[in-house]
């Protein structure tokens, strides 16, 4: 047995509770693995509330980072000992688990377990939002919502990397210094007014060619009016709540947009 944290119902942070949580043996393709640090993300909230429903009862979390323990049949490339990440293993809130090999990577030693917890699926995030989903290029001029958040922090880095001028919101003079630090060139507090107006003063009228959005119903009108003709609008998530319908006829009306999910 081990402690993990479970809830029984959806609903509030009241919903979690410390429990012994069984853990089995690692089968083939398998490691009994001990959790140093567990990452925290914003879906984890979705899933507790109910928004993202799961079977209950359920222990949620996305990555973690931990300590290799036993190494089940055929598994060659880990051995007891190993510090090894994940994410997307569906369980990280608990003491240990037994979890996928192939899921697992093996951390350098100049990452230490909290950050190597706390990057994986945001990195992951970020490298499909800017390499696959939208893949910037040098001399964008791309909006990130959040700026300052797991995703948004990882995101203004590596776009700035990549040569991209970054523009972002956040919430808070706190928080546009910690993005500034982290590459994004121009913060914008959605405290402030018209985000889309201040946009458009920073790109000469134009708009730029991706606003990367998971705030969601909020910021979702005005998200397109701050994109360039053919613009393409990338919802990620919806911390504010869901978008709401829309026509798409709105789409052509504001420069024959795109919007994927």
């Amino acid at each position: 047995m081990s402690n993990a944290v479970v809830m029984h119902q959806q609903g509030g942070p009241e919903v979690l509770r410390l429990e012994e949580w069984p853990v089995k043996k690692p089968g083939p393709g398998e490691v009994l693995l001990r959790h140093t640090a567990i990452g925290l993300n914003f879906i984890d909230v979705y899933q507790r509330s109910g928004l993202y429903p799961l079977p209950l009862p359920a222990v949620l979390g996305q990555e973690a980072a931990g300590v290799v323990e036993q190494v089940g049949p055929g598994v060659s490339d880990l051995r007891a000992g190993d510090r090894v990440a994940y994410a997307g293993l569906m369980g990280a809130y608990c003491q240990e688990r037994v979890a996928t090999a192939a899921r697992l990577v093996k951390l350098p030693d100049d990452i230490p377990d909290e950050q190597a917890a706390a990057m994986m699926l945001k990195g992951l995030t970020a490298e499909y939002l800017l390499r696959r989903t939208y893949p910037v290029k040098k001399g964008d001029t791309i909006l990130i919502h959040a700026a300052a958040g797991g995703v948004g922090l990882i995101a203004c880095q590596w776009a700035k990397l990549l040569g991209v001028r970054v523009i972002g919101t956040v919430g808070s003079e706190a928080k546009a210094k910690l993005a500034a630090a982290h590459g994004c060139d121009h913060p914008i507090l959605t405290s402030s007014g018209n985000f889309a107006e201040r946009v458009r003063e920073l790109t000469g009228g134009r708009g730029v060619p991706v606003v990367y959005d998971s705030i969601g119903k909020d910021s979702w009108a005005q998200s397109l009016d701050c994109l360039s003709p053919r613009g393409l609008l990338v919802a990620f998530g919806q911390s504010s709540g869901k978008i709401p319908p829309f026509d798409l006829a709105l789409l052509g009306n504001k420069g024959s947009l795109f919007v994927t999910r």
